[in-house]
């Protein structure tokens, strides 16, 4: 047990009021954890029904679990809101220092509700809130806004800085939040409402320590975790290359969605692969807090300048396999150089990179087809592998010269809506597609998903396992295979565990952590509360106008044969019936 652990103390600040108090939630984080668990139901106790995700009323909720700064690997954050992209729940993981900061400062959540009249940028330190004006940061990139904030405020090492670009200024639906320059809130469009509150950024530090109640128990159990992570291959994996590694396999597997997926393989895969960009580019590896493993990876990007031979300026750019995917494969990009830039422009703007990169695939096609004209894109002919044009779609997703930008600010679902091409606009649930075309698994996934991500479930993760296998899935068998796991990742990222943790967080390891903390929970109790969070995430999905029956599937995606065979739109139907049907007999949350 921890002595004195703050975990159940909730922040609550009003920015149209200016005012902010701390109630105490013993029993939300005693039967949810923490984490996501806690995050959903102040959720639902917080956000109205049906009130407008860019409204006053549309509250942001931040919750760690009870592992954040504990045990390592538990360096993730929770944010939860009103998606302005789906129109139902909006959850989104970050890392860096955040997760430590709010639990340092004495947190187990934070509740942001209200607007303010004019920008202003959050500072909490410990039990001290100050409201401070941001009109000199408002219109500045996510990069300047930390700088300038980093040079304001105190207790530099141990704060947490999350920011807007442009892009949340402007509410792009997919806009995302950056942490620590390197992380982010990235899906569903943070970002967006934290621009519809004119809140700028965002600003935690915290000083406390935890004393353990049996110390020698507690440094037992934290070596076995901790050695269990540093010995892992797929750990050494992700130190070495990082989650890019996966660029050459998926190429092989003819699973790389590539030219808004007309084809699911990429002739310039060795271009971008992950072995290129380390040889190349990679210049430093960083790792959020409390993580052994530092899988972020930095590109060292030189520059040269136009009229001084020999010179450079060095950018130092974060990459991963979702960027390569969305910002390479997608558009046909086949250079690092290429990547790199579209990769720097989306971070200062402050976007969705997968969401931006999806958007403006389906774009491209549609001009291709001469189904939009130069007119629609402001004099911009997109061209499959063009980065430099793409470089001024993106700076027009946020200006938004046109309507057809406009549109496109809303996401591609919205967009196809309204100018056509809903067979190749790649959305799902209202959600720009990852970069997985594995098999039936991931866009059962993609489609079901209380996020609309590849990390609900984990689709393609089954996809690979029925491959590996041999064995031919069916809709049964993938349905039960993503509720499987979907009721234990509850679990994780009520933690809140990296899910690169998750074949070291096994129930077993789970329980007898949570027994040190002082709660007695079997592997069987961590399971049935999985299964209630993941209910009570769907509840909310539901109130707010999620339909099992109404979810539109490009497609598209039946066109490319996967590593499994041809995708069918009856296959994909009778796995989400199934999916629905499990999921209700589930207990309620």
């Amino acid at each position: 047990m921890i002595e004195g652990d703050p975990i159940s103390r909730v922040l609550y600040i009003d920015l149209t009021r200016r005012r902010s108090w701390v109630e105490e939630q013993p029993e939300l984080f005693k039967e949810r954890l923490g984490g996501t668990g806690a995050a959903i139901e102040l959720l639902h106790k917080e956000c109205p029904p049906s009130v407008n995700p860019l409204g006053p009323e549309n509250p942001i909720i931040f919750a760690v679990g009870q592992l954040n700064g504990v045990f390592p690997i538990a360096s993730k954050m929770v944010a939860m809101f009103k998606s302005p992209l789906t129109g139902n729940l909006g959850e989104s993981h970050g890392g860096g220092r955040s997760a430590v900061a709010l639990r340092m400062a004495g947190y187990g959540a934070l509740v942001i509700k209200g607007r303010s009249e004019t920008p202003i940028y959050l500072s909490v330190h410990m039990d001290e809130v100050s409201f401070k004006d941001a009109s000199v940061l408002w219109g500045m990139g996510s990069s300047a806004t930390g700088r300038v904030i980093r040079e304001r405020e105190p207790k530099p090492g141990i704060r947490t800085i999350m920011r807007i670009g442009q892009a949340g200024e402007r509410m792009v639906s997919y806009a995302c939040v950056v942490t620590e320059t390197y992380r982010h809130f990235g899906r569903l469009g943070l970002g967006a409402v934290f621009g519809s509150k004119k809140l700028k950024a965002l600003v935690i530090s915290g000083r406390r320590s935890f004393k353990f109640k049996d110390p020698r128990q507690y440094r037992v159990l934290y070596d076995e975790v901790f050695n269990a992570l540093v010995t892992s291959p797929l750990m050494k994996k992700y130190h070495e290359l990082g989650t890019s590694m996966n660029i050459l396999p998926l190429n092989e597997m003819r699973a790389l969605p590539t030219q808004n997926l007309a084809k699911s393989d990429f002739e310039c895969a060795d271009g971008i692969s992950g072995e290129t960009f380390a040889e190349r580019y990679l210049g430093r590896r960083v790792a959020c807090a409390h993580c052994p493993v530092s899988c972020i990876h930095i590109a060292a990007f030189r520059i040269p300048y136009e009229t001084e031979p020999y010179f450079y300026k060095t950018k130092m750019i974060s990459y991963d396999y979702e960027l390569i995917y969305s910002l390479g494969a997608m558009l046909g990009v086949g250079t690092c150089e290429g990547i790199l830039k579209l990769i720097e422009e989306v971070e200062t703007l402050g976007l969705d990179a997968m969401s931006t990169g999806v958007s403006l695939a389906w774009a491209t096609e549609m001009q291709q087809r001469g189904l939009i004209t130069e007119r629609e894109t402001a004099g911009l002919k997109l061209q499959w592998g063009d980065y430099g044009v793409y470089l001024n779609a993106v700076k027009n997703i946020v200006g938004q010269p046109t309507e057809f930008y406009t549109a496109l600010a809303r996401g591609v679902d919205y967009a196809s809506s309204k100018y056509g091409g809903e067979e190749f606009a790649l959305a799902f649930g209202g959600n720009e597609m990852p970069g997985y075309h594995t098999g039936p698994a991931a866009y059962v996934g993609y489609l079901v998903g209380a996020r609309h991500s590849h990390l609900d479930g984990a689709g393609y993760s089954v996809d690979e396992k029925f491959a590996k296998a041999g064995k031919h899935p069916t809709p049964e068998g993938v349905a039960e295979a993503l509720i499987a796991e979907e009721k234990w990742r509850q679990i994780l990222s009520s933690l809140v565990v990296c899910y690169f943790g998750r074949g070291v967080y096994t129930p077993e390891i789970v329980a007898r952590a949570y027994n040190l903390l002082g709660y007695q929970l079997s592997c069987e109790d961590l399971v049935k509360i999985g299964a209630e969070i993941l209910r009570s995430k769907y509840n909310f999905k539901c109130r707010e106008g999620f339909d099992f029956g109404k979810l539109r599937i490009p497609t598209r995606i039946f066109k490319s044969p996967t590593p499994l065979g041809p995708v069918t739109e009856e296959f994909i139907r009778e796995s989400i019936k199934h999916f629905k049907t499990i999921l209700e007999s589930a207990p309620e949350g």
